[in-house]
């Protein structure tokens, strides 16, 4: 039996991405993949579409959504079939994008205070009509040369510790994962060595959300050495938690990344998945 393979981590034009939902999923059938899951960061805007474009292609669509939070470092957690119809978690979008506005505010005012003058306005030019994110910063940022590309622009200017990059953030890791949760959702923390702890700090983080209700970790990522995908998921076989796993996709935006295979090496088994609808049937 042909073995089979998923994403689920993905971003669409929603969020930071520069394909429609429905490109997010021609874009997975093409790569051969099973089943794909889109995540757009803080709303659900697209999973309508992706939903449609994959009954059309004959490809599992999982719904998600990517919600960034702040605890000791910035932190991103995932939510797998969060219920649209939930009134408690339609009022918590509303409330996100009203304060992800307020962050692009701030951001703006930090380009402007770094000689990089960007409205609202002009790096909206950039979303295709989704939520304004540091991406669109970015583009502008290429577009008037003040950087290489998307990924210096974060390098230099965006990224966290970076000179525009804001910290402001609606949730503590906790409130997200129990809103989450609230929601329906099996919940996953995303990219591990993004938090930028120790392998003793980071074990001691995931075991203070499991109160909270965390489900699982992103087991397998595009950025994880072998050795970090082998500690990582020992952490979440010790803690009780499943592993999803994904390749962050965002198109163009990270050209480098391909959806499914990450920078080359990257493959999800279909068990990942398997497993996060047991989480989920579990209830």
């Amino acid at each position: 039996m042909t073995e089979r393979f998923v994403d689920l981590h993905t971003h669409s034009c929603f969020s930071d991405g520069s394909l429609s939902p429905a490109g997010v999923v021609r874009a997975a059938k093409e790569a051969g993949l099973a089943a794909v899951a889109l995540t757009d960061h803080d709303g659900v805007g697209g999973l309508r579409e992706a939903a449609e474009e994959g009954e059309r292609s004959g490809i599992e669509v999982v719904p998600g959504i990517e919600l960034s939070a702040q605890g000791k470092t910035e932190v991103h957690i995932l939510g797998f079939y969060p219920d649209p119809e939930s009134v408690p978690f339609q009022q918590t979008l509303v409330r996100i994008r009203d304060f992800r506005r307020q962050r692009m505010v701030r951001t703006a005012e930090l380009c402007a205070e770094n000689g990089m003058p960007i409205t609202l306005e002009e790096a909206g030019t950039y979303s295709d009509g989704g939520m304004l994110c540091r991406a669109h910063f970015a583009r502008a940022m290429v577009a008037h040369g003040w950087a290489a590309s998307v990924k210096d622009a974060f390098d230099r200017w965006l990224g966290v510790g970076r000179p525009c990059h804001t910290g402001m953030r609606l949730f503590t890791p906790d409130e997200a994962v129990r809103m989450l949760r609230q929601a329906g959702a099996v919940v996953c923390a995303a990219h591990l060595n993004q938090l930028r702890l120790s392998n003793e700090e980071t074990f001691a983080f995931l075991k203070s959300l499991l109160p909270a209700g965390l489900d699982g970790v992103e087991g397998w990522y595009t950025e994880y050495s072998a050795e970090q995908t082998h500690i990582y998921q020992g952490m979440a076989r010790e803690l009780g938690l499943i592993c999803s796993g994904g390749s962050d996709f965002h198109g163009a935006m990270k050209p480098h990344i391909r959806i499914g295979q990450g920078t080359g090496a990257l493959r999800v088994p279909y068990q990942a998945l398997e497993e996060v609808r047991s989480r989920r049937a579990s209830r």
